[in-house]
């Protein structure tokens, strides 16, 4: 992509009533828009790390027998009657809305009760379990805290996956491999050293639910961590029972903030029975269906990354997750850098070339503050050195490689 085709700005300052890390860089840096207090627009260079991010979650979700679908934004009432969830004094973060008829109806917030509903339309034998099925969209809640930049909205992007056991047996089994999909996102879109497993409360069907917390002094959670076992456990459930219910030292704890990055939860039978979500068993006897439910929230991972890697010139994104791979400066040399440009998206390599009007100071500060993987630096001097600069954004080792195109190819194709 060409800079001079973005429509975006970086911006020297972030807005005065923004006091989360996350919203002051994105915004800075153009990768999102403030609409109003919890919502915000997602712009082309946030859309791809977004994207970027989906996909590994998607990839994930995928290995472990994960079925994608796209379920519905509007919500009926009568659904959520069948649990009690449409009373606002039990659910307040409802938005709500009427049809041209006067039928109220909700924007979803989640999806325990639709996906229940809906499964009683294609689940009748023990033969159709289990079932894994997820997806991914944008959710809303009515939220009174938007204060954490894009990692507290009032509309985001997440995925949830839902799954139908047919006992607990079966359930368990899909759920230690949602933990280990778990760990492997976070580790693929660079936070896996700082996000910790952490037993939490786990309701009325299960001890404990896991939550996947990300240690940051921007969390609102705190978490107690036992770093040799890389396990921790919420404050919310911290007691001395529980320590010795998981073998914790309470000496070797060491307590930390966190962001809540995910979370798994055995449901049991607590929104199968409302809907009488039933199959058959090989004995021809009628079983509940066994629920568990899985969240990521994908746009607050994005808001994650940035409270964590950045440093006081802007973003240092994990190549991973990157919006591109490659930063390519032209200063006052465009023939030269868009033959450059040319050779390397012509292999793929994924490159923001920024053949702007603009002194090379602003552009310096301009790709520092966006914080893609590498920068490549085509001026006079290194033209008539015949070698381009290469400066790795994370830790600012700089190396020079021959001008010829086929070299600084093979230069990322190898990295």
């Amino acid at each position: 992509m060409k800079q001079s085709k973005l429509f975006t700005k970086t911006q020297k300052d972030a807005l005065k009533d923004e006091v989360s890390i996350n919203a002051q860089l994105l915004i800075r840096a153009g990768f999102i828009y403030k609409e109003m207090a919890g919502v915000y627009a997602i712009l082309p260079l946030g859309l791809r790390v977004v994207n970027k991010i989906a996909d590994i979650v998607r990839d994930e979700m995928n290995k472990t027998g994960g079925v994608e679908m796209q379920s519905t934004a509007l919500q009926r009432q009568e659904v959520w009657k069948k649990t009690n969830r449409w009373d606002d004094d039990l659910v307040d973060n409802w938005f709500k809305t009427k049809l041209k008829n006067g039928t109220e109806l909700a924007l979803a917030f989640t999806h325990e009760e639709p996906m229940s509903n809906m499964m009683t339309n294609f689940i009748s034998s023990y033969k159709d379990l289990p079932v894994y099925v997820y997806d991914i969209r944008t959710v809303f809640r009515n939220e009174a805290r938007a204060k954490s930049g894009i990692m507290r909205g009032k509309e985001f992007f997440w995925k949830a996956l839902y799954s139908f056991s047919k006992n607990e047996t079966q359930h368990d089994e899909y759920y230690e491999k949602a933990k280990v999909a778990y760990k492997n996102v976070f580790e693929r879109v660079g936070l896996g050293d700082k996000t910790f497993m952490t037993f939490a409360s786990g309701g009325s069907f299960s001890k404990y639910s896991h939550e996947f917390q990300t240690i940051s002094e921007a969390g609102e959670d705190i978490i107690y961590i036992d770093e040799k076992k890389g396990i921790a456990v919420n404050k919310e459930v911290y007691t001395d029972e529980v320590l010795k219910d998981l073998g914790l030292d309470k000496n070797s704890l060491v307590e930390r903030k966190a962001i809540e990055v995910g979370n798994i939860f055995s449901l049991g039978h607590k929104f199968s029975e409302p809907f009488s979500l039933k199959y058959k068993d090989e004995k021809g006897e009628s079983q509940l269906v066994f629920m568990g439910s899985y969240g990521i929230g994908i746009s607050r991972l994005m808001g994650t990354i940035a409270e964590t890697h950045h440093d006081d010139k802007g973003m240092i994104w994990p190549e991973t997750v990157a919006p591109f791979k490659i930063h390519l400066l032209s200063l006052n040399q465009n023939d030269k850098a868009q033959e450059i440009y040319d050779a390397l998206t012509e292999k793929s390599l994924e490159v923001l070339f920024d053949d702007r009007e603009a002194n090379a100071g602003v552009k310096f500060a301009d790709a520092d503050l966006i914080g893609l993987p590498y920068q490549v630096i085509v001026s006079e001097k290194n033209i008539r050195d015949n070698q381009v600069e290469i400066k790795n954004r994370k830790s600012g080792a700089v190396e020079y490689v021959s001008l010829d195109n086929s070299e600084i190819v093979k230069y990322f194709q190898n990295k």
